[in-house]
């Protein structure tokens, strides 16, 4: 029996399901993509599937509609991958385990896919839909937004005819988004060296944290679990020394990590001094992020004496202070819009390897030149320590438009749906609109979606309430587009 079969609209809630069933995390999009091609062709449906998986479908403008400017409708079919601590779910082959609770849906223990699979499902019920009044629709599937907007850099927009398009990544009803910040990856590759040592090891983790998106949540000034254990360890060496064998936090450049591990070898004495620092550690730190991150825990736990290799001194110390001096979290507010984030950072994936310390991170600005300036920031830092540094999944921002066409149309739509005017905002996050309005000259764009909770993280949830309501929105302003 379906989950979601007795949900309205059946048909987004349907094609929902049907997503959390193909695994579809970012660089794992094939299934999907012939998922989409496969539905076209059984539609009778022209379509585009690149060599990435991107796919376009094309549907022809309904009666009475010939004449008008043409849609893009526009979503990603990859998600972030989190799962809860102790999960063995299999992201590369299983199916997503869906659980109503009121209004919400959620997964048992993972993210949801709400981000973006909300998208996809609303594209496929249109496109499926004869009775619907629209203009010529293009349908546009594209992969591995999550990991730099690879997809929709890649993309070929020769094909697309449309003036309009309108973007589904978005995650609260209510507010129509009309620009975005420009983003990158950066990697930084630190070279590290190994001794051997004997002594007691003790596996110390930071744990507890909120986490949340790099972007849409970096201004909720919510802890960084990996830099959180870099400071423990800085610190901690005012009472004692250690030799760090292990470290490791984060899962996704553009999601907060909320939990890092590391293990150290060190003297009987000196480890009871960790331990007894690590429960101080967590009252400080509980009380500096009272409001924000206040489940903070850190432990250390004794695994007895054992020989290990662990980093040379030197490399230890550059590891330490790399880390230390990274920037992270906001960096600089917008100046003439209030509460907009212009730059951040998010250290968000760091892993020590056998011959490096590797860090990615997802750089984000509104303001081209300042987005160029960070990233400069942190090659400076990675090559004086000695490190190799680059940059993937460079994207633009998507500029706010004060001719928009679209714009007043959808905002005059709500009101007259709703009785009240939407907000319209620019969102401190990567929307694909930004590659889109760039390669596409005069392009209108607007980005909208449903009430979605904590996305990119197990916690992650969808409103079935304002996934309909958000469904109905959209199909009138479809109307409307005359």
């Amino acid at each position: 029996m379906s989950v979601l079969e007795n949900l309205k609209p059946e048909r987004v809630f349907h094609y929902f399901e049907e997503i959390t069933k193909i695994p579809h995390g970012s660089g794992n999009t094939q299934q999907i993509s012939d998922y989409l091609a496969a539905f076209a062709k059984e539609h009778s449906l022209r379509y585009i599937q690149d060599e990435r998986g991107n796919v376009i479908i094309f549907k022809d403008a309904a009666s009475g509609y010939e004449n008008a400017p043409g849609v893009i409708l526009q979503g990603h079919v990859d998600m972030v991958c989190e799962k809860l601590p102790g999960s063995t779910h299999d992201f590369t082959k299983d199916p997503l385990t869906l659980f109503v609770e009121g209004d919400i849906i959620h997964a048992d223990g993972t993210t949801l896919g709400g981000d973006d699979g909300i998208a996809v499902a609303y594209e496929l019920a249109i496109l499926e839909d004869d009775k619907l009044q629209h203009p010529a629709i293009e349908a546009v599937f594209t992969v591995d937004e999550e990991i730099g907007l690879l997809g929709a850099s890649a993309l070929d927009t020769a094909p697309l005819k449309g003036k309009y398009l309108i973007n589904l990544d978005s995650e609260e009803e209510g507010i129509l988004w009309a620009g975005c910040a420009g983003g990158m990856t950066s990697i930084s590759e630190l070279p590290v060296n190994y001794q051997e040592r004997t002594g007691i090891r003790y596996d110390i983790k930071v744990d507890g944290l909120l986490g949340g998106h790099s972007g849409a949540e970096i201004d909720k000034i919510r802890a960084n679990a990996t830099l959180l254990l870099a400071r423990f360890l800085h610190e901690f060496r005012e009472f004692g020394e250690f030799g760090l064998i292990s470290l490791s936090g984060g899962q996704k450049d553009n999601a907060i990590p909320r939990q890092a591990e590391a293990s150290v070898l060190t003297e009987q004495e000196d480890g009871e001094k960790l331990v007894s620092y690590a429960a101080e550690f967590t009252q400080m730190l509980r009380k500096e992020y009272t409001g924000t991150d206040e489940g903070i825990t850190v432990t250390a736990v004794c695994r007895g004496e054992q020989t290990e290799q662990v980093l040379h001194p030197v490399s230890q110390e550059k590891v330490i202070f790399f880390l230390m001096n990274y920037p992270n979290g906001i960096q600089k507010m917008c100046g003439f819009i209030d509460g907009l984030v212009e730059t951040s950072c998010n250290v968000g994936v760091t892993r020590l390897e056998s011959e490096c310390l590797a860090c990615s991170t997802s750089v984000r600005s509104s303001a081209g030149s300042a987005k160029k300036a960070l990233a400069g920031k942190i090659q400076y830092l990675t090559e004086f320590l000695g490190g190799e540094y680059h940059v993937e999944g460079d994207y633009p921002s998507w500029e706010y438009r004060q001719d928009s066409v679209l714009r007043p149309l959808m905002v005059q739509v709500y009101k007259e749906m709703y009785k009240e005017e939407p907000a319209v905002q620019v969102i401190h996050a990567g929307l694909e609109c930004g590659l889109f309005y760039e390669k596409i000259p005069g392009l209108d764009c607007i980005s909208i979606g449903p009430n979605m909770k904590d996305i990119h993280t197990s916690e992650e949830t969808l409103s079935i309430s304002s996934t309909a309501r958000v469904y109905e929105y959209l199909l009138e302003v479809l109307k409307r587009l005359k």
